[in-house]
C-alpha cells in the first residue's frame, strides 16, 4: 500500500490518516437514505440504487488496512495506541440514534446473512477502539466444543456470529454426538469421547494457537487435551461447563447437584447396554422434559432443533477423573461465563467450581438458560470476542 509512519510524523496527522481511512468504510456503506448498499455480484463493488455512485470494494478494504497498519506500526514505535473517538452507535449500543437498532441489541436478534451485514461487521471491528487490528484478527481461530447430548450443530449461530467478524471457527463432534456416527454406549473412557478435538489439534500448525469453548461436559473434554497439548491453545472459555480440579470427574461435580435437582433426575435416562446388573453405558434425555431442563429461555424453533438433533451421553468418560498438571493445564488463561437462568447446572453450582478451581475472569450472562448460544447468543458472542482481544499475559482478577 506504500504508506507507512516515520519518525517525524506527529500524532495529529498519524490519526487524521486514521480517521480519513475509515470515513472510506462508513461512505461506502451508507446511502443517502441511511439504508445499506448492495454487492455486485459480477464485481466486488459496492453499487448504490438511488445513486450513480460506484465505489470499489478491493479500494474500501485497502483503506480498512492502510488504517489498522497506521495504528499498528504507531504502536511498534510509541508503545501505545493513540486513541480516537468512535461513534456513539459503536461506543454504546444503548445510546444509538436508531430504534430498530436498540430493539436488535435488548432482544439478541441474530443479524441478517449479507454482504451489507458482513460489510458493516468488518467496519466494527476494524473501528473498535484500541483492541483489534486486521493481522491479529486473521490468526484468531475459536475451538468450540459442545456438552453432553449436544453437537457442532448447537454453535450454528455462534459460528455465523464470529465468521462474520472475521473469527476462523471450527465446531466439533465429539465421538458419537451430532453427525459422528458411533454409537454412545460403546464410548468408555474420556479419550476415545474427545479423540476428534484430539486429532483436530493434532493436525493444527505447531505455531498457532486456538482458543477453546467448553460447553457443559465439554468443559472437561477442553481440560482433558489442555493438558495434552497446552503449546496450542491461547485461552480456555468454560461456558456453563464442568471445571474441574485434578483428581476430579464430571461426576463427582455434578452428583451432588443431581441429588438436589428433582426435574433433572427426571429429564435423564439411563441406558444399559450391557445388562442392568452392570454399570449404565449411556444417558438419555426424556424429549417432553428437555425444554424445562436445557432450554427454558430459548427460541421454540431451536427446542425443536435439538429435539432431534441430541443424542445419548455416554456414561464413561463421566467418571473418569482427570489428571491436570499447573505447567500444562494451570499455564493456560481460563475464564468462566455464567448462566443465570440455567435449570440444568444452576448458577449456584457453577459458584462452586469457580470458587475451587478460579480461573482469570468471571463473565455473566442475564436471563440465559444452560444453552446461551441459542437463550442469547449475541450477547455471548459478546463475550467471546472480548475474551479475545484480552492480551495473553495480563493478570486479570476475577469479578
Amino acid at each position: 500500500m506504500g504508506l507507512r509512519v516515520t519518525s517525524c510524523e506527529d500524532d495529529t496527522l498519524l490519526l487524521r490518516r486514521c480517521l480519513a481511512a475509515s470515513f472510506f468504510l462508513k461512505l461506502a456503506m451508507k446511502q443517502p437514505d441511511g439504508e445499506y448498499g448492495s454487492t455486485s455480484r459480477k464485481s466486488d463493488r459496492i453499487i448504490y440504487p438511488s445513486s450513480s455512485r460506484i465505489i470499489d470494494h478491493d479500494y474500501i478494504r485497502e483503506q480498512a488496512q492502510v488504517a489498522a497498519t497506521l495504528l499498528l506500526q504507531h504502536h511498534h514505535q510509541n508503545g501505545t495506541f493513540s486513541q480516537f473517538e468512535r461513534s456513539v452507535s459503536l461506543r454504546d449500543p444503548l445510546n444509538c440514534s436508531s430504534r430498530k437498532q436498540k430493539r436488535n441489541y435488548n432482544n439478541n436478534i441474530m443479524p441478517r446473512s449479507s454482504s451489507s451485514r458482513r460489510a458493516r461487521s468488518m467496519s466494527d471491528s476494524l473501528l473498535h477502539q484500541g483492541t483489534t487490528n486486521v493481522e491479529d484478527l486473521n490468526h484468531k481461530h475459536f475451538v468450540l466444543v459442545h456438552g453432553g447430548g449436544f453437537g457442532a450443530w448447537c454453535w450454528y449461530k455462534t459460528t455465523t456470529l464470529l465468521k462474520e467478524s472475521g473469527y476462523h471457527v471450527d465446531a466439533i463432534d465429539l465421538t458419537g454426538s451430532g453427525a459422528h456416527f458411533f454409537d454412545s454406549n460403546n464410548i468408555s473412557t474420556l479419550s476415545q469421547y474427545v479423540k476428534p478435538l484430539t486429532d483436530f489439534l493434532e493436525k493444527f500448525d505447531d505455531d498457532k494457537k486456538v482458543i477453546l469453548v467448553g460447553h457443559d461436559i465439554g468443559g472437561a473434554c477442553i481440560s482433558y487435551v489442555m493438558e495434552l497439548y497446552p503449546s496450542k491453545v491461547s485461552a480456555a472459555i468454560f461456558v456453563a461447563a464442568a471445571m474441574l480440579k485434578s483428581g476430579q470427574s464430571t461426576l463427582d461435580m455434578f452428583s451432588v447437584q443431581l441429588g438436589l435437582n428433582n426435574l433433572c433426575q427426571r429429564a435423564q435416562i439411563f441406558r444399559y447396554a450391557n445388562g442392568k446388573d452392570q454399570p449404565p453405558t449411556s444417558i438419555d434425555y426424556d424429549k417432553s422434559l428437555i425444554k424445562e431442563v436445557l432450554f427454558n429461555q430459548t427460541p421454540t424453533k431451536d427446542v425443536e432443533l435439538a429435539s432431534v438433533s441430541m443424542r445419548q451421553v455416554p456414561f464413561g468418560p463421566l467418571t473418569e477423573k482427570l489428571s491436570l498438571s499447573s505447567s500444562n493445564y494451570g499455564s493456560i488463561p481460563r475464564f468462566y461465563v455464567k448462566t443465570q437462568d440455567d435449570f440444568a447446572i444452576p448458577a449456584s453450582l457453577q459458584e462452586v467450581m469457580i470458587d475451587s478451581n478460579q480461573p482469570e475472569q468471571v463473565f455473566q450472562i442475564k436471563g440465559s438458560d444452560h444453552s446461551p448460544f441459542l437463550s442469547k447468543p449475541q450477547a455471548l458472542h459478546k463475550i467471546l470476542v472480548e475474551i479475545s482481544n484480552i492480551p495473553p499475559k495480563m493478570n486479570l482478577k476475577t469479578i
